[in-house]
């Protein structure tokens, strides 16, 4: 299951390349090399090249600070660079100047739960569920569920997956959560129900192959077990579940 992450590079940079940047000419020039220098930004975050980041993200802010997507952009670089309160400002004014996108939603929404504000962070996330304008609200859902685990609230996160689920059945990453959360409640025919809906649509990763492992090993079943292991072991020898089965984890 993945983990909340900060915002969405390719979110920001797909923003930024297509700001409205129509005013007077030196407006304009001055908004184009703000999405230039942002866009710059995030490739050199892509490369963990923080100090190059921080550099075009403040010539950015200083050309075009009153462009949402700049200012978001510039929560993520100064996230990573372990300035939380800067970080929080950017965030929260990308959200004032575009408060009904849901792109700046999500991303000071993960910021948030990063960061032990989950309360606020779920409300943004469920603002940009229900945002007409956001084309993938099982995105939303999904995102807020993993938050709520993080915050040890295990009933209102397999509510949100739940929701996740009756938008798009199939979606992946609520599929694995409520395969696991399944298995922490003791529930193993209820994660088994859950993976076999993953394994259905998508292909197998080390994820959902550990995962398969434990949900047989509960369920006494022993020749699933064993395809799931060889098949981990030998499609995905070098990944960390591989490393976590040899430990046993595969048994908990």
């Amino acid at each position: 299951m993945k983990r909340l992450v900060p915002a969405a590079l390719a979110i920001l940079a797909a923003a930024t390349a297509g700001a409205d940047t129509r005013g007077r000419p030196d407006e304009d020039s001055l908004a184009r090399a703000a999405r230039l220098n942002t866009q710059l930004a995030v490739a050199y975050l892509k490369q963990n090249d923080v100090r190059s980041a921080r550099e075009k993200i403040e010539r950015a802010l200083s050309q075009n600070p009153r462009d949402a997507s700049v200012q978001s952009a510039a929560g993520l670089v100064f996230d990573r660079l372990q300035e939380t309160d800067k970080a929080d400002s950017h965030y929260s004014t990308a959200l004032r100047l575009a408060p009904d996108d849901p792109d700046m939603q999500m991303n000071y929404a993960v910021f948030l739960c990063r960061h032990d504000k989950p309360d606020k962070g779920l409300k943004l996330f469920e603002h940009a569920a229900r945002n007409p304008s956001y084309q993938t609200p099982e995105v939303a859902y999904t995102n807020a569920g993993v938050c709520m685990r993080e915050a040890k609230n295990l009933p209102k996160a397999e509510e949100l997956f739940r929701k996740a689920l009756g938008i798009r059945a199939d979606y992946p990453d609520a599929l694995l959560h409520m395969t696991d959360i399944s298995l922490q409640r003791d529930a193993a025919l209820a994660a088994r129900a859950f993976l076999d809906r993953y394994f259905a649509a998508w292909p197998a990763t080390p994820e959902s192959l550990l995962l398969g492992v434990r949900v047989a090993h509960r369920l006494n079943d022993r020749a699933t077990e064993d395809k799931y292991s060889d098949k981990l072991e030998h499609d995905f020898a070098d990944s960390e579940q591989t490393k976590q089965l040899r430990q046993g984890a595969g048994q908990r």
